[in-house]
């Protein structure tokens, strides 16, 4: 099999295992289809909305867990087949990249539900924290504002917003403090730019409504 096939059954086996339904899998194991409550979205904090905050941290902790096991196998497939193209960093990170976005477009975007999926957040940061060490700091950091900020305003989507907007900034002060190479791994803030754009565009609705005050609270459940 010839290397460039090896690499498109990474990025589409990336994509399948992202658009593993957890919420809509848990939802139907409790007797309900999560898409026709609350917002209708599958993700973790309509699942918690919905079914109780128990339910949703499981959904949360299997949908990041997916992003992690995308970058690992990512990082293992680098691993097994080393070629001379992939000596220099940049070419290894252009994997990562690719699989990092495959799962989350697949969290995103199913075939087999409509292209309607999650949100994008909790597979994000299982995607970052996976790509060890150059996203540790940064995917702590965004974990950290996330929390924060839902705990002063009470918001998860304020949270999740906040935290795709530190992720690029937080990989640029820790390439700075542990030097290192942008040239080497600009892939990587790629990565961190591409997952806050698309986490941004799955919550332009959530947006809107902080905008004119009608976003649901933690605890709250929408109408």
């Amino acid at each position: 099999m010839a290397f460039s096939w090896r690499i498109v059954l990474l990025l589409a086996g990336a994509y399948l295992l992202g658009s593993i339904p957890f919420g809509l899998i848990v939802s139907r194991l409790k007797g309900i289809d999560i898409r026709k409550h609350g917002s209708g979205n599958l993700g973790a904090t309509n699942v918690g909305r919905v079914l109780g905050r128990k339910w949703g941290v499981l959904v949360f902790v299997l949908d990041a867990g997916k992003g992690a096991l995308a970058s690992l196998g990512a990082a293992a497939f680098l691993d097994c087949d080393r070629k001379p193209w992939l000596d220099a960093p940049v070419h290894g990170d252009l994997i990562l990249l690719g699989a990092g976005l495959a799962c989350l477009i697949g969290n995103i975007a199913p075939f087999y539900l409509g292209f309607r999926g999650g949100k994008g957040v909790a597979v994000s940061m299982g995607v970052i924290f996976g790509v060890y060490p150059y996203l540790t700091v940064p995917g702590v950091v965004a974990a950290v504002t996330w929390a924060v900020v839902m705990k002063v305003s009470g918001y998860v989507s304020l949270g999740s917003i906040a935290a795709a907007c530190s992720l690029p900034i937080a990989f640029l002060g820790a390439a700075w403090a542990f030097s290192y190479s942008l040239t080497d791994h600009y892939p990587l803030f790629c990565l961190c730019l591409g997952v806050a754009m698309l986490v941004l565009i799955r919550h332009r609705a959530n947006i809107h409504r902080l905008l004119t005050g009608t976003e649901s609270k933690v605890g709250q459940h929408r109408s």
